[in-house]
Formats: C-alpha cells, sequence, structure tokens
C-alpha cells in the first residue's frame, strides 16, 4: 500500500429523483477506513446503509463526493472501470449466498477467476486452500443445496477472497443464518481479519455482527451520526437504541 488508507470517502452524496421529490440517501459522508481494519456499519432502516454498501463496491456511482481504493479514485470511473475494480480489487459477501446452483463449492469459488479469464493450476490450488481454510476442504464437490446455509456462506466467503481482493465487503453476512451458524460464519471473519489483515466492511442490522469489528460507525438519515470501537455487543444495542429509539 501507498501510505493511504484502505478505504476512503469525502462528502459522498447520492440523491435519487429531483426536484421536491428528490430522496438524499447519503447526504456528505466522509469516512476512512485503515488497511486491514475491520468496521462495522449500522443504521435503521432508510439510513443509508445499502446505498453506501453499493457505491463502496462499485455497483453505483455517487452524485457528488469522492470515493477511493488505496489512494485511487473510482467515483469517476464508467461501467467498464467499475467492472474492472469490482472483478480485480473488491470481494463480496452477501446475505443469500448469490452461489450458482448447478455449480459445485468448488466451481462456485473459482467464479471470479473464471469471469477474469483465469483457469491456471495456481488459482485452483488457492481455491482449494481457501476451502480448507474455511472447514470445507472435504466437500468441494457439493452442490449448494448439499450444503447447509452456514457452509453456503463459507463458500461465499473463499469466493469474495479468491483474487486476494484490497477489500471485503459483506452484506448482512448473517441475515440468512442460525444463531449457531451465524456465530461460525462471524468466527471465521474475525479471524480472516486478525490473522490475514483483511480489510473487512460489514453491513448489518445484527449487533453481534458489529461487535466483532474494531469500529462501528451509525448512520441515520444519509449522515454518520455516531461511532464506537467495536468489541462490545451490549454498548452496540445502547447506541443503536439511543439512534432509533422507536426502532
Amino acid at each position: 500500500m501507498n501510505g493511504e488508507p484502505a478505504l476512503r470517502t469525502h462528502e459522498l452524496e447520492k440523491v435519487f429523483g429531483s426536484g421536491e421529490t428528490a430522496v438524499h440517501a447519503l447526504d456528505g459522508v466522509s469516512i476512512e477506513i485503515a488497511t486491514g481494519e475491520m468496521v462495522a456499519i449500522m443504521g435503521p432502516s432508510g439510513s443509508g446503509k445499502s446505498t453506501l454498501l453499493h457505491l463502496l463496491g462499485a455497483l453505483e456511482t455517487p452524485t457528488s463526493g469522492e470515493i477511493a481504493l488505496a489512494g485511487e479514485r473510482y467515483d469517476g470511473l464508467d461501467d467498464g472501470g467499475l467492472t474492472r475494480l469490482r472483478r480485480d480489487h473488491i470481494g463480496f459477501v452477501f446475505q443469500f449466498f448469490n452461489l450458482l446452483p448447478a455449480l459445485s463449492a468448488e466451481e462456485n469459488v473459482l467464479l471470479p477467476a473464471l469471469i477474469a479469464g483465469r483457469r491456471d493450476e495456481a488459482v485452483r490450488e488457492r481455491a482449494h486452500g481457501l476451502l480448507d481454510r474455511v472447514g470445507l476442504g472435504a466437500r468441494t464437490t457439493h452442490l449448494p443445496s448439499e450444503l447447509s446455509g452456514g457452509e453456503q456462506q463459507r463458500v461465499s466467503i473463499a469466493r469474495a477472497l479468491l483474487t486476494e481482493p484490497e477489500l471485503v465487503l459483506a452484506d448482512e453476512p448473517t441475515g440468512n443464518l442460525d444463531s449457531r451458524s451465524s456465530a461460525d460464519v462471524l468466527g471465521l471473519l474475525s479471524d480472516l481479519n486478525r490473522t490475514e489483515g483483511q480489510t473487512l466492511v460489514i453491513v448489518t442490522h445484527d449487533p453481534g455482527a458489529a461487535a466483532i469489528a474494531q469500529r462501528v460507525i451509525f448512520l441515520r438519515d444519509g449522515k454518520v451520526a455516531d461511532e464506537i470501537a467495536g468489541g462490545d455487543r451490549q454498548s452496540v444495542i445502547d447506541h443503536f437504541a439511543a439512534l432509533d429509539p422507536v426502532g
């Protein structure tokens, strides 16, 4: 890295519509996330969490403001540039896993490389290594329908890491899991952050998921409303309740 934060936004705005019906989904959001940091983003419904995730993940472009990954701005990239950025530099973990049902666990993990035109033995070895790392080394040939929800999310995490991205974005990673599977997945994400220094941003409603992060950023009405150190589930609950007293 070049001394820049892993991820930086400055006065980020996203407006949907125009005139009197315009909706300011994000209104001047400025954040910095250090290389190797795990940060959780929380907020009540309509706070701008999903919009921020889409902008950070190069899935949408901002109305104004700046976004930079390792010092390289991407708020002005065209569709082709955004596609390459997502493919080569950002990994995604989704609430509903987004695995292709006809592909095995190994084939799902390999998808980012196949899309990039890579079919070499090195990338296959990395896929096997990642499946071992997430505890699924013996289930590489299983289809998603043959895996539990927690196992499918582990495949999703391995897939997100395949191309060694600078940033991994996790969108409600425990939102479709039972409590035991949630704890397993959170433990895995925390371990990957701690042992491999993976920069990770988690967008979540789950205080338990937010508490594993080193820092929790709270949004309200499209703005950064609060920020606390992670690690304490009750503190996360208390701060969120203060932010959304009728939620």
